[in-house]
């Protein structure tokens, strides 16, 4: 274990060296798992919110008192997940504040039963409020899972750490965690998500605060996100784009929200077999009547594709048949910030990463990104860089050249 700890760590820092971003799949049953490695998942993990996804709950009732965790983690991860990813880790979601287990033998059994690591989860840093004023009167807090990772790191366990702040980040950080994973909380989208999250802003600030945390620590930890606003590609390259994470870690977004759209979608198709196509086509625009469309979704997927031309909100709501207020008001509370600032941002964001792979002049580079007055091109880059194209590309020339 303690030579698979050390190679773990290495392809990490590796592939993030590379520019290579690392996924991790909390996988609640073995096809899922044998198919995300299969699409390049990094890592396997296996938490008790995974099994209860399969049962068809939200990944919430990880936390509620329906099964043993470790338990039904142990007996899941051992029989389906290990059998079926190769030699892709596997980490072990630890309930560390579990009264009824000797942690360090409990930890020997991890080990021995082919895992490659641990997780806190689930994690009382998921709990507030008047329930978590009462788990900590009783001793059972975040900090004894603070001191389950301590203790795997003495074990040379391979360790990673949900944290949801900047302190928390530092606890687990003093006690060795490897991999620091900024949790921003249960994740939205498709029809079990979460309806009540942060927005994309508001998660991105959190997770650059834990990270400002780690870069001042010398342990040099992986530093990935998870679960909130971000379950789609879009929103986790928001999160590349405004924070140094290392990549991104997720659980609904690969098994629950894909699963819920391929089963509704493939059923409906079977439902509707026989019928013509003017009878079919009506009956997806009445389905659709009964759905809630993610116009929110609709903008951002948009705004990546077609960033470099002219985008109008108002031209958008006409398309999606909204009004132009409506689509404002929704993207401004789901993503944090208005649409013409996150279009400005998307825009010097990939216009930087041009500009660090490529020799191409910075007036060529603005009219590829959708500004074709360079003037005003550099005044935004300045604005949300705080430097002039110019002394970005002098900055990075040494590193890409």
């Amino acid at each position: 274990m303690a030579a698979y700890r050390k190679q773990i760590l290495e392809q990490m820092h590796k592939q993030s060296i590379n520019g290579e971003h690392i996924i991790g799949v909390a996988a609640g049953a073995g096809i899922s798992a044998k198919y995300a490695v299969k699409g390049g998942a990094d890592f396997i993990l296996a938490l008790n919110s995974g099994r209860f996804r399969q049962m068809g709950l939200g990944s919430i009732a990880g936390l509620m008192p329906y099964a043993n965790s470790n338990e039904m983690v142990l007996e899941y991860g051992s029989r389906e997940l290990l059998s079926v990813v190769g030699d892709k880790p596997v980490i072990f979601g630890l309930c560390g504040t579990d009264p009824t287990i000797s942690l360090p033998l409990f930890l020997e059994n991890i080990q021995s039963s082919g895992f490659s690591g641990i997780i806190n989860y689930p994690t009382v840093g998921l709990i507030d409020g008047q329930f978590r004023e009462a788990l900590e009167e009783e001793g059972i807090s975040f900090l004894q899972e603070v001191e389950a990772v301590r203790l795997a790191h003495e074990m040379d366990i391979f360790t990673m750490a949900f944290v949801f702040n900047a302190e928390q980040a530092a606890f687990m950080l003093d006690a060795g965690a490897d991999v620091i994973c900024a949790h921003l909380g249960v994740t939205a989208g498709g029809m079990l998500g979460t309806k009540k999250v942060w927005s994309l802003e508001k998660g991105a600030e959190i997770a650059r605060q834990i990270f400002a945390v780690c870069d001042a620590s010398a342990r040099n930890p992986i530093k990935l996100v998870y679960g909130g606003p971000v379950h789609t590609p879009i929103d986790v390259q928001y999160m590349y784009d405004n924070t140094s994470a290392m990549g991104y870690v997720g659980g609904s977004s690969f098994e629950r929200i894909p699963t819920e759209e391929a089963i509704v979608d493939t059923t409906h198709r079977f439902k509707v077999t026989g019928y013509f196509d003017q009878d079919h086509q009506l009956i997806d625009k009445l389905n659709a009547i009964h759905e809630s469309y993610d116009y929110v979704g609709y903008v951002k997927e948009y705004i990546a594709h077609h960033y470099m031309n002219n985008i109008s909100l108002t031209e958008l709501a006409d398309q999606i048949h909204v009004s132009r207020t409506h689509l404002s008001a929704l993207f401004n509370k789901e993503v944090g910030c208005t649409f013409p600032e996150y279009l400005a941002k998307y825009r010097i964001h990939k216009a930087q990463d041009v500009m660090k792979h490529t020799k191409l002049s910075l007036s060529k580079i603005a009219e590829m990104v959708g500004y074709p007055d360079y003037v005003h091109f550099s005044k935004t880059f300045k604005k949300y860089t705080g430097m002039t194209p110019q002394n970005f590309r002098k900055q990075t020339s040494d590193k890409y050249t």
